[in-house]
């Protein structure tokens, strides 16, 4: 069992959120039990993880995706907004979030978890905004065909792969990695000369504006995409806290 601001303390010194110009408030969203036996991680904070937490009989969930966003603003708990809110509050769930922090942190954090996934080398902080980076990149220890890639990247994300190929005889030797929505961010491969690129959602003009470029770019689900960081905190925390129960709550997520 660890103390809920221990714990905050903990999570704080390794996402670093206080670095981050983020488009939601890091860190504890919903206050509730002083202290923690079992941690469930999810995704995002949705009504069914959140009501499967509450089944698992957890007191505390960790997720990637949390329930407020600066774009929403002062938002009013009702309705839809208050069948997820109010059953935390009721049965005194802490609430952790952590957005940006969770993509680009370089021990736990998505891409470097796919990167791991990929058995990447040279692995290092990939695509610069405000001061931070939000994802990785790396080189391929054996370079690599894009269908061959994208059929390997299924296997590893579960999910279909969109693939915007220039050149399907091209070997790929290098990727840069973000996870989730960041179709317009393929530019950053560009900026540095890298093959390929990886994300969770492809727009219609991404499809033809990256080809035409030149790089690779791959799809393979925001949702799909974006599993991984909480996995690898989970085993984390594990390891750091031998008497914390950890439990993961998947969502299926075509997108």
């Amino acid at each position: 069992m660890i103390e809920t601001r221990e714990l905050e303390k903990y999570l704080n010194q390794i996402l670093n959120p206080n670095q981050f110009n983020d488009y939601c408030p890091n860190g504890l969203q919903v206050e509730g039990k002083e202290k923690c036996k079992k941690i469930a991680f999810a995704v995002s904070a949705t009504k069914s993880s959140i009501n499967e937490a509450i089944k698992q009989k957890a007191d505390c969930l960790i997720v990637h995706h949390g329930v407020f966003w600066k774009y929403k603003g002062a938002q009013p708990i009702i309705g839809p907004f208050a069948k997820r809110v109010i059953p935390l509050i009721e049965n005194k769930i802490n609430l952790f979030a952590y957005h940006l922090p969770l993509d680009a942190n370089m021990e736990v954090g998505n891409a470097v978890s796919i990167a791991n996934e990929l058995d990447l080398a040279d692995i290092e902080p990939f695509a610069e905004y405000k001061e931070n980076h939000l994802g990785v990149k790396g080189k391929f220890k054996n370079p690599i065909g894009a269908n061959e890639l994208s059929k390997k990247l299924k296997i590893i994300l579960d999910h279909d792969i969109i693939l915007a190929c220039p050149n399907e005889t091209a070997t790929l030797k290098s990727i840069g990695i973000i996870t989730g929505g960041a179709n317009n961010e393929w530019t950053y491969a560009l900026q540095d000369k890298l093959d390929a690129y990886l994300t969770g959602e492809i727009s219609e003009y991404n499809w033809h504006d990256s080809q035409e470029a030149g790089i690779h770019m791959f799809a393979g689900g925001h949702h799909a995409t974006e599993r991984f960081g909480v996995k690898a905190l989970a085993k984390k925390i594990e390891k750091d806290f031998n008497n914390i129960e950890t439990i993961f709550i998947d969502s299926p997520n075509p997108v």
